[in-house]
């Protein structure tokens, strides 16, 4: 059955290796990889990242361990054309803004969404201005329930204009 990758919650490692192989070979240096990628019996294609970590905080045996982790973000039709002829952006992680496959410990690649970092992002500078206006706020010592309830008012408005 040729059951897209997409459609499961956890993809076998087994079903990787046996299902996916390298169109375009992109860049390689002793560290990361990267090629284009298409599983044989969907024909879907995947931007495939691995790169080799070295795990330097562990103790004993495992102490400067070498690691190689897989990624798989999925490309459409323009995509691969577009990093093939027209050599767009796609290094890991700043072009890899939709949910990609990637493997862990358990033998099992997973989904990831990085679109949480960009929100979390967004969410940090928002608490951050709004700590500063609460600073200023203080130090200007109007404490009145009228001086509160407009410092309220202008933080709802700014936040609407922000969604």
């Amino acid at each position: 059955m040729n059951t897209s990758w997409h459609a499961w919650k956890k993809v076998p490692s087994e079903s990787i290796a046996e299902r996916l192989e390298t169109v375009r070979a992109l860049q390689e240096d002793g560290h990361e990889q990267y090629e284009i990628a298409k599983d044989r019996e969907t024909g879907e294609h995947y931007l495939h990242y691995a790169y080799l970590h070295r795990n330097f905080a562990a103790v004993g045996p495992a102490a400067g361990q070498e690691e190689v982790f897989h990624q798989l973000m999925p490309l459409d039709s323009d995509d691969v054309l577009a990093i093939m002829f027209s050599d767009a952006p796609y290094t890991y992680p700043q072009h890899w803004q939709k949910p990609f496959l990637r493997n862990g410990p358990e033998g099992a690649y997973v989904w990831f969404d990085p679109s949480y970092a960009a929100e979390e992002a967004q969410n940090e500078a928002l608490g951050q201005e709004l700590a500063e206006q609460l600073r200023r706020f203080k130090e200007a010592g109007q404490v009145s329930e009228d001086a509160v309830r407009k410092l309220l008012e202008r933080l709802d408005d700014d936040n609407n204009k922000k969604s």
